[in-house]
């Protein structure tokens, strides 16, 4: 079978994908510190940005993926465009915090429904159309999962007095997104992925006793957030595949959760209404393969190639991990990529684009070999 052969059914559709996010050269960086202090204009920053996305394209066909993104190259956050195109929401300070494994902590910001959410443009539509354009590969388009707009604030996500209950919070978004990826679908989006962090966070035991000393209920928040994925693909057209990326967080290399998937893995692999799964295993703190005991008739990417580090793994380790994770899931049901993007935000992690070229063309070259 072809290591990069699209397929949805129970399938992730390529062997070799990626998370989504690239590292922004230092002419894009530049560019948005200069956009933000009105140096240039809106149209110069988006020519910068046109330019950048050709090229990081042409940087993944040639490490020989068949899937591509734009590295999120038009986004200051993984989130942050989504929530700038929207009315209703600000910027306040997350409760939770970025660390890495020296301790070193690093706060961040999360978005805060101050007035009634409503999707006034395309969110992601104008990133997939120049996408589009500009590869002959499978494009493929991310966006943060309906739970990003509320986990990170945890009880204090909204007005009270516009949203006095959680439902009618998601009830909006869940329209918002169902809106979006219509759209997207309509354009010829065939690949779709939601970045799920809230879940993969609610494995942590030290952010669960987090959440429950705010007077709230773990294994409730993962049922709603279950609940506000499928709500948002709902209706989706036939033939869109629907990819969630698990995240503990990546930031600068650090991270905010540790503790493998088993606590919350048969009701999220079983209950959550998309194609695949794109999972860290990068590190120990992923936990083990078990957890995939539960997938049934559907994907999962292996993430087992770290984009937090410059240290590139061995071809024999990938597969030799990929052979560990068939004692719970078919081959033929599994994929290889980055655990995480390279750069979810505009900062990036702490490796070249030497390295982050490597690692992509690893990815193909271990599913090129795994599934040959």
């Amino acid at each position: 079978m072809n290591p990069n052969a699209m397929n949805t059914k129970g399938q992730p559709p390529f062997r070799a994908d990626h998370v989504g996010s690239l590292l922004r050269p230092a002419e894009l960086r530049q560019a948005f510190k200069d956009h933000a202090a009105k140096r240039i204009d809106d149209t110069v920053f988006a020519q910068i940005q046109d330019r950048c996305i050709r090229d990081v394209v042409k940087l993944q066909e040639e490490a020989g993926l068949q899937v591509v993104t734009d590295g999120e190259f038009r986004r200051g956050s993984y989130w942050g465009r989504f929530v700038e195109r929207i009315d209703g929401f600000v910027i306040k300070p997350a409760v939770f915090k970025f660390r890495d494994d020296h301790g070193h902590e690093v706060e961040f910001t999360a978005p805060y429904a101050a007035s009634k959410l409503t999707r006034r443009q395309p969110l992601a539509l104008d990133e997939f159309s120049f996408l589009k354009s500009v590869t002959k590969v499978t494009p493929k388009i991310t966006l943060p999962s309906p739970s990003t707009m509320h986990f990170y604030r945890c009880t204090d996500f909204a007005d009270k007095a516009v949203y006095p209950t959680v439902e009618g919070f998601f009830a909006d978004l869940g329209r918002i997104f169902r809106e979006e990826i219509a759209e997207l679908a309509k354009a010829g989006c065939r690949y779709i992925q939601l970045d799920e962090v809230a879940v993969a966070l609610l494995c942590d035991p030290a952010i669960r006793k987090k959440v429950e000393d705010a007077g709230q209920k773990p294994d409730h928040l993962v049922d709603l957030y279950i609940d506000s994925l499928n709500d948002a693909v709902a209706g989706a057209p036939a033939g869109v595949a629907f990819g969630v990326h698990m995240c503990r967080g990546n930031f600068k290399g650090h991270y905010l959760a540790a503790g493998g998937y088993e606590s919350v893995a048969e009701r999220f692999f079983t209950r959550t209404k998309v194609n695949h799964f794109l999972l860290e295993y990068d590190t120990q703190r992923a936990g083990d393969f078990k957890p995939l005991r539960f997938v049934k008739d559907k994907g999962v990417v292996l993430g087992l190639v770290s984009s937090k580090t410059p240290a590139l793994e061995k071809l024999d380790d990938l597969a030799t991990r990929t052979r560990e994770a068939t004692s719970y899931i078919g081959l033929d049901h599994l994929a290889i990529s980055p655990q995480c993007g390279f750069a979810s935000t505009v900062a990036g992690n702490p490796v070249t684009e030497a390295d982050e070229r490597a690692k992509l063309s690893l990815v193909v070259k271990a599913a090129e070999t795994i599934w040959r």
